[in-house]
């Protein structure tokens, strides 16, 4: 019997205005998709993200090119032959691994993860603004121990650096600026960075224009998000990063980001786990790849307005790992 495959676009507001270097957006737009054999179903969900040329639109069509080999039954690395990696291809990566695990009875953390999956300590992203708006914010959260400070906003980034350490002075804090630095200024903010404290600083600079990171003095380490997407060509970022962000939808799902992680600690990198701003699905398959990570960022839920029904499980910035009724 050949399987039945369901694309789906929603949309869920998020709670305020959430900005970052390059703008703005009050919803978070994510792809749904369904896989259907017999009586089992499996989803996942992506987010579409533009700075890597992907729309709403591209990714449903990417999925749909694809609906015949999925109906008849292609496993999870054919998928990696046929599929580019990126947004698309996660939702159906992590739709298999759940439709699978519905399929065997056997749950997804039992075959990536070493034991029972425990709870993770998350990031609490903070958005881009004046230093006295991301001093308010980090007030309000000061009680969360890792704080992830979106920066990038020109010349004001060293004030609001300060302004949210001395607003969170117990928290951990993670700079991400989102490519938003230069070669003028990279150093200086580094260097205001590690005086300040800063546990790491999330890609400085543009990808592809970060050669300068290779020559200069660095106190704080340095984390590649855009510069890194899959394990292909991750040995050429070795003298340029110190830590790399795994991101389902950069890598186009779990199994290619499995491969991405044990490859980096091959190599000697730090390993942090975050995403996109979406669902407590598109959160839930990342919880098992990130058992074990240096650092974890995977607050898309909490940033939301409004979160699936069932969703994840988060008190504070602790999250569990996700009940059958949600994924895997």
């Amino acid at each position: 019997m050949a399987r039945d495959i369901s694309v789906e676009a929603e949309r869920f507001p998020i709670a305020g205005t959430f900005t970052i270097s390059r703008g703005s957006k009050t919803e978070a737009e994510v792809i749904t998709c369904q896989i259907r054999d017999r009586d089992a179903i499996g989803r996942g969900e992506c987010v579409p993200y533009k700075r890597y040329g992907e729309t709403m639109e591209s990714v449903e069509a990417e999925i749909r090119a694809a609906s015949q080999d999925i109906a008849h039954g292609i496993d999870r690395q054919e998928l990696l032959g046929i599929m580019a990696a990126g947004a698309a291809r996660n939702a159906v990566d992590c739709a298999l691994w759940d439709l699978e695990a519905k399929l065997s009875g056997r749950r997804v953390f039992e075959t990536v993860c070493t034991g029972q999956p425990k709870p993770l300590t998350t990031a609490f992203t903070l958005s881009l603004g004046t230093p006295e708006t991301m001093a308010e914010q980090a007030r309000a959260n000061a009680q969360r121990p890792l704080l992830k400070v979106k920066i990038g906003g020109g010349d004001g980034d060293i004030d609001r650096i300060r302004a949210v350490v001395e607003a969170a002075p117990q928290s951990r804090i993670i700079l991400d600026a989102n490519e938003g630095w230069t070669d003028a200024n990279v150093e200086a903010n580094l260097a205001a960075a590690a005086a300040l404290g800063v546990a790491l600083v999330e890609q400085p600079l543009p990808a592809g224009a970060d050669m300068i990171l290779r020559r200069i003095v660095r106190a704080v380490p340095v984390c590649a998000d855009e510069s890194v997407h899959t394990a292909d060509g991750l040995a050429a970022l070795a003298d340029l990063y110190d830590v790399i962000n795994i991101k389902l939808d950069k890598a186009g799902g779990l199994t290619a980001a499995l491969e991405l992680r044990d490859r980096a600690r091959e190599l000697g990198f730090g390993v942090m786990v975050g995403c996109m701003v979406g669902t407590s699905l598109a959160m839930a398959p990342a919880i098992l790849l990130a058992q074990g990570a240096d650092f974890v960022d995977l607050d898309g839920p909490l940033l939301l307005a409004r979160d699936r029904v069932p969703g994840l499980v988060y008190e504070g910035s602790l999250v569990s790992a996700p009940e059958t009724a949600l994924w895997g």
